[in-house]
């Protein structure tokens, strides 16, 4: 159960980015509202992760899903420049989700 909440605190932490852009500053109340309801969500689902996974392996997880979502988010949705040396990056960020998620030992 632990990894099924870190996956979906890793996509509202996508969500909550995306919506932190549009609130222009937390000016919008819309966006700001849903940033900071979908942020609570994250962090709750976080810690509820966090009984069982080690520290370490749940925030880089939870922060590497967050940082390469919003980058595609940001990339296929908003028309970010997508360059290799970005991609790569992203790429590296995912591999080391991957070793992250291969090296636990718990749940």
């Amino acid at each position: 159960m632990a990894w099924i909440y870190l996956v979906l605190a890793g996509f509202l932490e996508i969500i909550w980015a995306f919506f932190m852009k549009k609130s222009a500053g937390f000016t919008l109340l819309v966006p700001s509202a849903i940033t900071l309801i979908t942020m609570i969500a994250s962090f709750t689902l976080l810690s509820l992760a966090m009984r069982s996974l080690p520290l370490g392996t749940a925030y880089t997880v939870w922060t590497g899903i967050g940082a390469v979502g919003a980058f595609a988010v940001g990339v296929m949705v908003l028309g970010e420049t997508l360059t290799p040396m970005r991609l790569i990056a992203a790429l590296l960020i995912v591999a080391g989700i991957v070793l992250m998620k291969l090296s636990s030992s718990t749940a």
